[in-house]
């Protein structure tokens, strides 16, 4: 099976989603550790996320992250659209 590349907003669009899981888990004074204990994932699959490098993560693997920092998934998705700024309005 061969993968379809991302485009360019679907990057820029998991770099979105990224950010917005960091400042919810420095908002919530979490350590990448306890985060990825608590959603169930290495603390590596946690930093590719945040940093972009996974920018099209799986649905339940977001959930148990929103989870896990207390972020609304509303306020994730408005984040992933538009901007960072989206979150503190979602939230």
């Amino acid at each position: 099976m061969v993968r379809v590349p991302l485009t360019d907003e679907e990057r820029e669009r998991g770099e979105r989603l990224g950010l917005a899981l960091r400042d919810a888990r420095a908002s919530a004074s979490r350590s990448m550790v306890e985060v990825a204990a608590e959603a169930g994932i290495s603390v590596e699959t946690l930093r590719k996320i945040e940093t972009g490098r996974i920018p099209t993560p799986a649905f339940f693997t977001v959930m148990a992250l929103a989870d896990a920092v207390g972020l609304p998934l509303d306020a994730l998705r408005a984040a992933a659209e538009g901007s960072a700024e989206d979150v503190a309005e979602a939230s």
